[in-house]
C-alpha cells in the first residue's frame, strides 16, 4: 500500500522520529506491537457492542500507527527477526478477530442475526485466507493471491464502522457481507493456485 516512493517518504518523515525517540528510550518494536494489539482488542471488545463505532473506529486508527511504528523500529535498530515476524503475523490475526468480534457481538445483541451470521462468517474466513498463506508457505508453496488481501478486508471493514459510527448502520452489514464474500473467494483462489502448485510438484 505504501509502494510509490514520494508516500514512502512521507510515512518516513512522519514515523521515523517517534520511532527514534521510542529505541533511546530502550522500547523495542515487540513490545509496540502488543501494546497496539491490546489496545486495538479493548477498544474494539469495549466499543462496538455497544454500538459507539465512530469512538471505536477513531481510537483503532490511532492504534494503528503502532503498526507502522513497529516495522520502523525494528528496521532502524537492525532487530528484524523471525520471532519480530512471528509476534507481528499473530497479533494481526488477534486485532482482526477482537475487531470482528465486537460486530458479531452488535448485532448479536442488536437480534440482527442476518449480520450477525455474515459477520461471524467474514470472521472465521478471514482467519482462513492468512492460515491458507501461511500453510502454503511451510510446505514451500506460495498462496500469494486474492481479491481479498488483509489490507483490503481492513479498510473495508473500517470504512464500514465508520460509516455506521456516523449513522449509516446499513453500511456496516453491506461491509461484513463484502468481506464474507471475498474472504471466500479468496479462500478458494489459493486454495486452487497451492493445489495447481503441489499437481505440479508430483510430476
Amino acid at each position: 500500500m505504501l509502494g510509490a516512493d514520494p508516500v514512502r517518504r512521507s510515512v518516513a518523515f512522519l514515523i521515523d522520529p517517534f520511532a527514534k525517540a521510542l529505541l533511546k528510550l530502550g522500547v523495542t518494536a515487540n513490545w509496540v506491537t502488543l501494546v497496539g494489539t491490546v489496545g486495538v482488542c479493548v477498544t474494539a471488545l469495549i466499543t462496538f457492542p455497544q454500538g459507539e463505532f465512530l469512538l471505536g473506529t477513531i481510537v483503532i486508527c490511532l492504534f494503528a500507527v503502532f503498526d507502522l511504528l513497529d516495522g520502523t523500529m525494528a528496521r532502524l535498530s537492525g532487530a528484524t527477526s523471525k520471532w519480530g515476524a512471528y509476534v507481528d503475523s499473530v497479533s494481526d490475526r488477534l486485532a482482526d478477530g477482537a475487531m470482528m468480534g465486537g460486530v458479531v457481538l452488535f448485532f448479536a445483541l442488536s437480534e440482527n442475526d442476518t449480520s450477525a451470521f455474515a459477520a461471524l462468517a467474514a470472521l472465521v474466513l478471514g482467519q482462513i485466507v492468512s492460515y491458507s498463506r501461511a500453510r502454503a508457505e511451510s510446505l514451500g508453496l506460495q498462496a500469494r493471491i486474492g481479491i481479498g488481501e488483509r489490507a483490503e478486508r481492513t479498510i473495508i471493514f473500517l470504512l464500514g464502522t465508520l460509516l455506521a459510527g456516523l449513522g449509516f448502520e446499513i453500511a456496516l452489514s453491506i461491509a461484513v457481507w463484502v468481506l464474507a464474500v471475498i474472504s471466500a473467494i479468496t479462500v478458494i483462489q489459493r486454495a486452487v493456485t497451492v493445489y495447481a502448485q503441489a499437481t505440479l510438484e508430483k510430476r
